[in-house]
């Protein structure tokens, strides 16, 4: 016989399945996987295994990467009561960042097992959707026993597992938060040709990841990144790290991996950890430090935070009251609460012109959801969602999904609504918008949102590097994407030359009034310019603008509207650019050309967004901003006009060159783009516009 142990980790056991007379245990040994479906563009996969009883998800398996024959050997043991309902197990492709694809599923009927006997059993994969589709096979090891001699066991696992009975718990409330700097590696394997790599390391802790940036052809690679994890396991649990050589056109080469048992470490402290690289060679360097639970929390409208006035009060002395705290901890500058209330004329999702809607709200790298109304397009959620604010220029995203049981949750629409946009106490109906978030779509949803935060933290927060989204949408080319942000430069080009133009004809003497005029104002300038007139000129038309849009004599509208229309045609081409991306042609087989797009379209949006963003700067589109930018610069002018201009370009130097000895793992950053980073380009600003309703409702 074959011993298998019985409550692997991943299994989940609920109240009902405690021992009960004629209930049975069902060992289970997943071995491996023949022939499985190609679901990546290299020609591979990336395949793990779900195991459900009834509507339940009782045990996954895990990821093998870019594999079609994988080999698991994983055992576990589920507790059985109905043996007439039949085990539905599903196998998918792990997508990082994206929905997983699905790559075909089997039943095991129980009713005709042997007692007590070991049978290999082989389950070929079928796909109701295109049912002669060869999908590979299944070989498992099975046993069913009768219950004797294993409640206790079981009910020991019932107390371990409890809070795993409600399968999205595990994405919703964390414990803690481990923040990670990978800050290098040291003596890689060499992968490629030249005797060099291009590694980049991935993170696993629980279902959160994290992929760094690739450091091209280098063994002794500097990453200096920083992120945080969630921790949801009480004793921390075990990072999993992984080194691999990125090839363009072809699988990614393994380099190595090590782990890292969190509950070996002590919290409130950094630690320096250089970790050998296992089936590999080489070190990874990492600065680990584990945190104690933010404020995190889901309750019923009820009972919540900020509606008791001592827990209320609590928070105000916490981040507003003490003068104290506004320089300590920058990562925690306040608090939001948003109560999910309901929503109403959302989109059938389902043939029976119903959805299943749950909502999902995301705070950058934080995400909680709702339970699932089922049959109704007017859900009444009322649920109070708690999250700790890092950065005060950070969105709130709150997204509808449709549930399906059988596939990936269908998108019924979304808001972004920024922190600072924020009123407190005021309830307001959102109209949804559609993935791109560039135009409406059905139904409307009902928010309310407090946010308390600190000014002080805030204002100084907004000069450190920005969190940055961990998962997010794959790039893809698009045609469409590429000439809008090829627009969007050339917009901001068409300013300068226009600009420049206007200079020239003062020189060419086309209007001899206004060439007089720019001559005079020339020589006035040059002759009495000093430095500290540069920060205050740019102050002064702060000012001028700011002076301009509250008299209403201009409006920011203009630029939005220009910028809607812009993307206009993008939405109408949209359906088609997804039909041809699912086509393999040209471009499936230039993976280097590919890339190259994808840079381009990424610099061009980059370009676009930060001459945006200072113009948006001056428009006062984010007037927190433009009045940071005004005590900036009124510091700047004083301290140009104060110190004589070498000393401070001496300061400058000093502290750059000794930036690295004064602490070698420190991560650069550039001040001022960071600050302008807050700052929303015209896309964003679109998509954070709120559209307005025809019939207010309350």
């Amino acid at each position: 016989g074959m011993d298998v142990n019985a409550g692997g980790h991943d299994t989940v056991y609920t109240q009902s399945m405690l021992p009960s007379p004629g209930m049975y245990k069902l060992d289970i040994l997943l071995k491996r996987g023949h022939n499985l479906a190609i679901r990546d563009r290299g020609g591979t996969s990336d395949p793990y295994v779900k195991f459900k009883l009834g509507k339940k998800e009782v045990f996954r398996s895990k990821v093998i990467y870019k594999n079609l024959n994988p080999v698991w050997d994983e055992r576990f043991c589920l507790p059985i009561d109905n043996l007439h309902e039949p085990l539905y197990i599903k196998v998918f492709d792990y997508d990082f960042g994206c929905h997983d694809d699905f790559m075909g599923s089997a039943y095991l009927y129980l009713d005709s097992l042997e007692l007590r006997r070991f049978l290999d059993v082989r389950l070929d994969l079928l796909d109701s959707q295109c049912p002669m589709q060869d999908l590979g096979f299944l070989e498992l090891a099975i046993m069913l026993s009768p219950k004797d001699g294993w409640d206790r066991e079981v009910v020991r696992q019932q107390q371990q597992s409890q809070r795993l009975s409600e399968v999205h718990k595990k994405s919703q409330l964390w414990r803690s938060m481990v923040s990670i700097s990978l800050i290098e590696g040291r003596d890689l394997i060499p992968m490629d040709q030249n005797g060099l790599s291009d590694p980049y390391v991935k993170f696993k802790l629980g279902n959160e990841k994290y992929k760094s940036k690739t450091m091209s052809k280098t063994l002794n690679p500097q990453w200096r990144e920083h992120f945080d994890l969630h921790v949801f396991d009480e004793d921390g649990g075990v990072l999993e790290i992984s080194v691999w050589d990125k090839d363009t056109g072809r699988r990614d080469d393994f380099m190595g991996r090590c782990a890292l048992d969190l509950s070996a470490l002590s919290r409130e402290q950094t630690h320096k950890l250089e970790l050998d690289l296992e089936d590999g060679q080489g070190q990874l360097m990492l600065l680990v430090t584990l945190t104690a639970s933010a404020a995190v929390s889901i309750s019923d409208l009820s009972i919540h935070l900020l509606d008791d006035p001592h827990e209320c009060q609590q928070i105000l002395n916490k981040y507003v009251s003490s003068l104290l705290r506004s320089f300590c901890n920058l990562s925690d500058i306040g608090i939001v609460q948003v109560k999910i209330l309901r929503a109403e004329g959302l989109m059938a999702a389902d043939v029976t012109g119903k959805s299943d809607p749950f909502c999902v709200i995301e705070l950058c790298n934080d995400r909680l959801q709702t339970h699932t109304v089922y049959k109704n397009l007017n859900p009444e959620w009322n649920k109070v969602f708690t999250l700790n604010v890092k950065d005060i220029h950070s969105v709130l995203e709150v997204s509808v999904y449709d549930e399906d049981r059988d596939k990936n949750a269908d998108f019924l629409g979304k808001v972004a609504i920024p922190l600072l946009n924020i009123h407190n106490g005021e309830q307001k109906a959102y109209i949804l918008k559609n993935k791109e978030m560039t135009g409406p779509t059905k139904g409307v949803i009902f928010l309310e949102a407090d946010v308390i935060y600190n000014s002080v933290k805030a204002s100084l927060r907004t000069f450190e590097t920005p969190e940055q989204k961990y998962i997010g949408e794959e790039s893809k080319v698009s045609k469409q994407l590429l000439l809008q942000n090829f627009n969007r430069v050339k917009r901001c080009i068409m300013f300068l030359i226009n600009m420049g133009s206007y200079i020239n004809s003062c020189f060419e003497w086309e209007s001899p009034r206004r060439s007089i005029c720019a001559f005079l104002a020339f020589v006035l300038v040059v002759w009495n310019l000093e430095l500290y007139m540069v920060p205050l000129s740019l102050l002064l038309f702060l000012g001028w603008n700011y002076f301009l849009l509250a008299s209403g004599k201009e409006t920011r509208e203009g630029s939005v509207v220009t910028m809607e229309d812009l993307l206009e045609s993008e939405d109408e081409e949209c359906e088609k650019d997804e039909k041809d991306s699912d086509k393999k042609g040209f471009m499936d087989k230039l993976y280097a050309i590919q890339d190259v797009c994808i840079s381009v379209q990424t610099a061009l949006d980059e370009v676009a967004s930060y001459g945006e963003r200072i113009k948006n700067i001056f428009n006062w589109t984010v007037p927190f901003l433009s009045w940071l930018a005004i005590a900036a610069l009124c510091v700047a002018s004083l301290l140009v006009y104060l110190i004589p201009l070498r000393y401070i370009v001496l300061v400058w130097g000093i502290n750059k060159f000794t930036k690295k000895l004064r602490n070698p793992y420190l991560i650069d950053n550039n001040e001022l783009l960071d600050f302008l980073s807050r700052v929303p380009s015209d896309v964003q600003v679109v998509q954070y516009k709120e559209l307005k309703t025809e019939h207010r409702q309350t």
